[in-house]
């Protein structure tokens, strides 16, 4: 697979790479850990030539720097515009106190659109995110507005980021039943060391058919092959940020290096080729602060992993979610011991010890 193999984009229209190109890292503002101008541009470009079209940012990535390094080095491109997604996000407020400077309420909305599309010089954006969820404001006052974007053709899909499953689902019916524009996929943190969103958030994009957009899929570079028990890495802008990883990360860790070791790659393609193979549409973000780090990361693209390699890594890093009812005791009541689907199931204990009904 290449990035120039497209994947449609949840339940959609929209044709995008396998891979995401993050901009979160582009521009060297306070905070942002990022690269310069140039690096950004350099990235940029090897994403395209291989046929890349997805890029994401967020309208306050680098205090806005992230949306103008792309705005310009789009405007000295006009003619490859058409061709890329480009993808942003509003809730951030980037005006300290002015309280209707961020957040999900129509005027706010309204007025961070006209900000990303002044930085990134274009009078659309592919995919407009809502970045958190504003509590403070109705869900369907956002919904409507977002519906009122695309009808102004300042949007041409939307989708929803770190957005609580429930909230997500209210939303969607909504628009579902008001004939708005729907959500065609959900932006989440999902990675080998954070599959907390298998709970309830993934079950909803597969019933719906929305794509699940995981940032940091490498999470915060633990997954990248730099980190090593007993060893200090020295060349990472994040680790002031984010410390190092804990003992239980460590053991994923170990497994993802050694599923790397097999196949003579790295362990970062081994993290990605992972998330490619989680059901539905799932399309990783890559951010990258040197081209190098792209390069190296693309390499998920070319390795497939066996069934006992996914075992062996889905074992190792399984969660602990926060279901209502464990998975194998609700089969054992509702089936009791029957096979339905495929998957067996065993008899409730206590009606397998006793034979009386009444």
């Amino acid at each position: 697979m290449t990035l120039d193999h497209y994947v449609t984009l949840g339940r959609s229209g929209l044709r995008v790479s396998p891979f995401a190109l993050g901009a979160m890292t582009f521009g060297e503002d306070s905070g942002g850990a990022g690269c310069s101008v140039a690096e950004s541009e350099s990235i940029i470009t090897s994403y395209l030539e291989r046929g890349g079209n997805f890029i994401d940012t967020a309208n306050f990535y680098t205090n806005g720097h992230s949306e103008k390094i792309l705005g310009d080095y789009f405007a000295a491109r006009p003619h490859q515009r058409d061709r890329a997604i480009l993808a942003t996000k509003f809730f951030t407020n980037m005006y300290p106190g002015d309280p209707n400077g961020g957040g999900a309420g129509r005027r706010s909305m309204v007025a961070q659109l006209e900000e990303s599309l002044r930085r990134l010089r274009t009078d659309h954006v592919d995919l407009y995110w809502l970045h958190n969820w504003d509590r403070h404001t109705p869900i369907e006052e956002t919904v409507r507005t977002l519906d009122d974007l695309v009808r102004a053709g300042k949007v041409r899909y939307i989708g929803f980021s770190n957005i609580p499953a429930w909230v997500t689902a209210q939303a969607q019916t909504m628009a579902q039943l008001n004939r708005w524009t729907p959500l065609v996929a959900l932006q989440v943190g999902y990675s080998l060391l954070n599959r907390g969103v298998e709970a309830e958030i993934a079950p909803l994009a597969w019933d719906q058919g929305l794509a699940l957009v995981p940032w940091s899929p490498l999470q915060n570079g633990f997954l990248s092959g730099k980190y090593r028990r007993g060893t200090h890495v020295t060349d990472s802008a994040r680790a002031a940020f984010v410390g190092g990883p804990t003992e239980a990360e460590f053991t994923v860790i170990d497994a993802v290096a050694a599923v790397a070791e097999e196949l003579d790659t790295t362990s970062a393609a081994v993290a990605l080729a992972w998330l490619r193979a989680r059901r539905g549409t799932v399309v990783p973000i890559l951010g990258a602060r040197r081209l190098q780090h792209l390069e190296t990361n693309l390499a998920g693209l070319a390795i497939t992993l066996t069934p006992d390699q996914l075992q062996r890594l889905d074992t190792v890093s399984a969660p602990q979610l926060h279901v209502p009812v464990e998975p194998q005791l609700l089969a054992a009541l509702q089936f009791a011991g029957a096979t339905v689907d495929g998957l067996a199931s065993v008899a409730y204990p206590p009606l397998a010890e006793g034979t009386a009904r009444y």
